[in-house]
This record gives C-alpha cells, sequence and structure tokens, in this order.
C-alpha cells in the first residue's frame, strides 16, 4: 500500500532480467510520465520474477504472459551482451537519474521530484537543506530514507505483528488484524508493512452515515503508548500512515506502516485486495466480469442484465468470493503471479 515498493525477487533465476524491467518501469513512471509502459514493463518483471528456471531466449520469454516482441528483444540484448543500451543511454542522463532519486522519497511522486530538479535540487543533500519546499510527509520520507530503502525480514514482520495483536487485543478481543501484502503471500522479505484492521461494530452502514468513526485513532493511540508507531504521515478515520519501530529491539531499522480500516460486512473482499499481487487481483477482476459480477476492494456483486452493480454479495471468509466466481481457492502463497 506504500507509495514505493522494493524489489523482491531475491532468489530468483531471472532477478537480472527483473531488474532491468523495473528500471525501466521507473524511467518510464518517473520521467516520461507513461504509465501504460510503467505497467507493462512491470508485468513483464512479475512474469518472469515467479519462473522456477532461467529464461533463455526473448523468443522463449515471449510465451509468457504479458512478454510482447519488444520487451522480448530487450530481454535478447541483455542476454547477449549483458546490458541494456537504452539503459546504459538514460543512466547517462544527470537529470534522469536525479528524478529517480528523489522519487524514491516516500511522498515525492514524479511531477514533484521534476519541479525540485528544476529548482538545482538534485541529491538528497541538496533535499536536507530546501526542507522549506517539502509537505509533511515528504520529510518524514527524507528523514526515514535509509532506513525506508532496507527490506523488512520476515521474522522481523512476524514480531511487530505479535506486538500489535497483543496490544490492540487489550482494546478488544473482537477485533481482527490481517498484515498483507507480500508477507501474507508468503515472501522472505517485503518493503512495508500492510495492515487491514476491522471490529464487528463498523460495518458500511456504519462508514456511510458519515459519523466520525474513532476505531483507528483509538488503534493509533494504543500503538503509540506501546512505543510501537513512532511517527504519523498522515491518520484519517479509515487510514493511517506512519512509520512504526520494533520497541524490544533499538537497532532495528525503522518502517513504514499502513493501517487501514476496513468495515466488517467488507472485510474479505479488502483482505483478498490488499493480499495481491497487482497481476492476481487483475486476473480476478477479469474473471469476475466473464461470471457477470463486478469485484473490487470493497464488494463482490451480481451484474444486474443491464450491467449495472446488484445488491453485494454476503463474504464471510475470502474462500467464499472463490466459491461464488467458481474458482478453486488459492492459498495466499499461491497468488505471486
Amino acid at each position: 500500500m506504500g507509495k514505493r515498493k522494493a524489489n523482491d525477487n531475491a532468489g530468483n533465476p531471472n532477478q537480472d532480467l527483473c531488474d532491468f524491467l523495473l528500471e525501466l518501469a521507473n524511467y518510464e513512471r518517473n520521467v516520461n510520465k507513461n504509465i501504460y509502459k510503467y505497467n507493462a514493463y512491470r508485468k513483464a518483471a512479475g512474469t518472469l520474477s515467479s519462473l522456477p528456471e532461467r529464461v533463455k531466449s526473448g523468443q522463449e520469454a515471449r510465451k509468457l504472459p504479458g512478454i510482447g516482441e519488444k520487451i522480448a528483444k530487450k530481454i535478447d540484448e541483455f542476454l547477449s551482451t549483458g546490458k541494456l543500451q537504452k539503459l546504459e543511454d538514460i543512466n547517462k542522463d544527470d537529470t534522469n537519474n536525479a528524478i529517480n532519486l528523489l522519487t524514491r522519497v516516500s511522498g515525492i511522486g514524479p511531477a514533484k521530484a521534476k519541479e525540485l530538479v528544476d529548482a538545482g535540487i538534485k541529491t538528497l543533500n541538496d533535499l536536507k537543506k530546501h526542507q522549506d519546499k517539502l509537505n509533511h510527509h515528504q520529510k518524514i520520507g527524507l528523514k526515514y530514507f535509509e532506513d525506508f530503502e532496507k527490506r523488512i525480514p520476515r521474522k522481523e514482520i512476524e514480531q511487530i505483528e505479535q506486538i500489535m495483536k497483543d496490544a490492540i487485543t487489550e482494546l478488544s478481543k473482537e477485533y481482527i488484524v490481517t498484515i498483507c501484502g507480500s508477507y501474507r503471500r508468503g515472501k522472505e522479505d517485503s518493503g512495508d508493512i500492510d495492515v487491514l484492521l476491522t471490529h464487528p461494530t463498523y460495518t458500511s452502514k456504519e462508514k456511510e452515515s458519515k459519523k466520525k468513526i474513532s476505531v483507528l485513532k483509538d488503534v493509533v493511540e494504543c500503538l503509540e503508548k506501546k512505543k510501537l508507531i513512532v511517527d504519523t504521515i498522515s491518520l484519517g478515520s479509515t487510514k493511517f500512515m506512519g512509520v512504526c519501530h520494533d520497541p524490544s529491539n533499538k537497532e532495528k531499522p525503522f518502517r513504514r506502516l499502513d493501517i487501514r480500516l476496513a468495515p466488517f460486512d467488507q472485510y474479505y473482499c479488502a483482505v483478498l485486495y490488499f493480499t495481491g499481487s497487482d497481476l492476481f487481483n487483475k486476473n480476478m477482476r477479469a474473471h469476475a466480469l466473464e461470471m457477470k459480477y463486478t469485484l473490487n476492494e470493497y464488494t463482490l456483486k451480481r451484474l444486474t442484465p443491464e450491467g449495472t452493480p446488484g445488491e453485494a454479495e454476503k463474504i464471510t471468509s475470502e474462500k467464499d468470493i472463490f466459491r461464488i466466481l467458481k474458482l478453486p481457492y488459492k492459498e495466499p502463497k499461491d497468488r505471486n503471479l
């Protein structure tokens, strides 16, 4: 859920290919602002990262989902020369490098990075000298830049999960807490910590009533008292963005933490969505449409003959979603597309 996800291709036989595709993706997003190409490169990297064996040629890669002729040619060039001329040229350009660097700061998007570079701010040291040009989120991103760049080992997330669940249970035993993202998909490390939270008393009707909801605020205050949450980027009625730290070990880095409050009756659609992967979600939504349903992070609804969404299906687990869509249930670890 966080802005920047570090690469999690460790132990992948195609890691170097994934790396150059993700570099190209970042260039397209950050410099060219071409989201179509950004998504295409990311999809190709995602496909290659899930393969158990090394790709031997562009022609072989061409048969895989998300890899077209142009990307296949780049794979051939990289396999035969060990580099990609397009990337070599990109990396010679100081402006490109500066924009790519600044967008790695949490809260700085491509437009802001370009604005900063145009103002002569090209390094993190430059940024530290001109913090008056940054908003609150960007200042936090700069403050913890080095720590946010580090992957979070699975074991550390497990420890944070236990501290969090113990603390939240003290407020109420009825809270349900799920850490989603690559952690739930069984990965050995993650870029940040994505938490979904719900409580039986908080439903979609409560959310729609626009009453002042303090459920999330209460949880955040509780985690601050436990010294788990150490900084806040933003706190709304349904989403917290901030910084956490394992209070039992001062040597550990500071980590990006997102907590979302989902209505109890929409919780498992949210769990499915925020577990990912992006490509898995896309495939699920496409299949739902084929089955005359619409699926998103909130609900699963049958489409009427006119093509408009009807009443939300009652969902009490992720398995309900798969069952209604007539799909075999996939464990989170099998969703790393």
